[in-house]
């Protein structure tokens, strides 16, 4: 009797496709932390200030105490006063324009790079407007993050170029349009907006950025040199401390008779 053929079929399991996971970009951690630091500041100013005047347009007894006051920067040492300046500012409306204005480029730069360099070119534009506000206006003062914040905006407008083929054109047209906006509202209110100080962060911004993105548009910009990311972390604890010596000046000189700045 002869057997019959006996025919094996091998079955293959699948499994299941997983649905794509779409990512989500990164809590802006940084960002966060640094309106926080100037929001204390800026309520702080409120508190101890000249009432309405304060919450309105800001006041000269913030200016006198903690603003980058360059004839007390340059004559009497007060080298902090670069710092603490970015820190102060001249009413409510000017802290929620420079508020908002961090929030969307604080936001972008750690969604398309690495919070690090958010907080290193913060910082640095600070301190670079600052310098050039110094230079050309010597006997001024200054208020507000503005330089750090417009350093943020040079930073992305050269990531934006950089990385062309990843940035729509219409993104890299609407920075433009950004920068030659602030510097026209700068010319209509010359007497009001430290143009240098913006100047000054806008250049330290687009020169990190040149040095920092890489060329190499498969290289990915969010990984950074565990030094790097630790330098990010002291250039954010360095704004903060001075907040911190913001507040600590406000309250310590409160009911100080200031002159006119």
């Amino acid at each position: 009797m002869q057997d019959e053929p006996h025919n094996e079929t091998s079955t293959i399991d699948v499994e299941p496709e997983e649905p794509p996971v779409r990512e989500h970009p990164p809590l802006a951690v940084y960002t966060y932390i640094l309106l926080v630091g100037i929001g204390a500041v800026f309520l702080t100013q409120m508190v101890v200030g000249q009432g309405l005047t304060s919450l309105l347009v800001g006041d000269n007894y913030s200016a006198f105490v903690a603003g980058f006051y360059k004839p007390l920067f340059t004559q009497h040492h007060e080298y902090w006063r670069i710092l603490t300046g970015a820190t102060i500012h001249g009413g409510l409306i000017h802290v929620l324009m420079n508020g908002y204005a961090l929030l969307l480029f604080g936001r972008l730069v750690e969604m398309l790079s690495n919070r690090a360099h958010l907080a290193i070119v913060f910082l640095l534009a600070c301190i670079g407007g600052g310098l050039l506000s110094l230079y050309f206006i010597p006997d001024g003062v200054s208020v507000g993050a503005s330089g750090g914040i417009v350093g943020l905006l040079g930073y992305v407008t050269v990531y934006a170029f950089r990385r062309r083929k990843f940035i729509s054109a219409e993104f890299r047209k609407s920075l433009l349009i950004n920068i030659g906006f602030l510097f026209f509202f700068g010319l209509v209110l010359i007497n009001v907006v430290d143009n240098y100080g913006h100047l000054g962060g806008l250049i330290v911004g687009g020169v990190y950025g040149l040095i920092q993105i890489p060329s190499d548009e498969y290289k990915d910009p969010r990984i950074a040199h565990p030094i790097t990311r630790i330098a990010g972390v002291i250039a954010l604890g360095i704004f903060l401390l001075a907040c911190v010596l913001s507040i600590a000046l406000l309250i310590a000189n409160r009911g100080l008779v200031v002159p006119e700045v």
